[in-house]
């Protein structure tokens, strides 16, 4: 079954990732969207998985192996990744690390939510 939108979310708290997937169920239960631990296996999804071409990656940037920024890196000097938009979602609400990551190309910032509802109106602007 083909999915018209879908998304990656690299994120090494697994609570997180849950917390994201029951949001973005219930603004739109078509999306179909694969986690990965940290950056390392984000990437090496997006460069395995062939038929898997995410219409938006989620990532956070304090994770273990390999940072956000790192990864937001390798993702947009990739030909075949560059063009995926990309959404920081972090705890960080630090204006440097925001000027730093639209520098590194991403496309929008997210801080992460304490509240389910706030998570489910900011996933309507991508998702709905």
């Amino acid at each position: 079954m083909k999915h018209k939108l879908s998304c990656l979310l690299i994120d090494d708290d697994r609570d997180d990732q849950e917390i994201f997937k029951l949001a973005l169920q219930d603004v739109n239960e078509e999306v179909y969207c694969l986690t990965a631990d940290d950056g390392i296996k984000g990437l090496q999804m997006l460069q395995t998985e062939e038929n898997f071409v995410p219409s938006f990656i989620f990532l956070d940037l304090n994770m273990p192996r390999m940072t956000g920024k790192d990864c937001l890196t390798a993702i947009k000097s990739n030909p075949m990744l560059a063009s995926i938009p990309v959404v920081i979602y972090s705890t960080s609400s630090d204006p440097k690390d925001i000027q730093d990551t639209k520098e590194l190309g991403a496309t929008d910032y997210v801080v992460k939510q304490y509240s389910i509802a706030s998570l489910k109106e900011i996933l309507k602007r991508y998702f709905n």
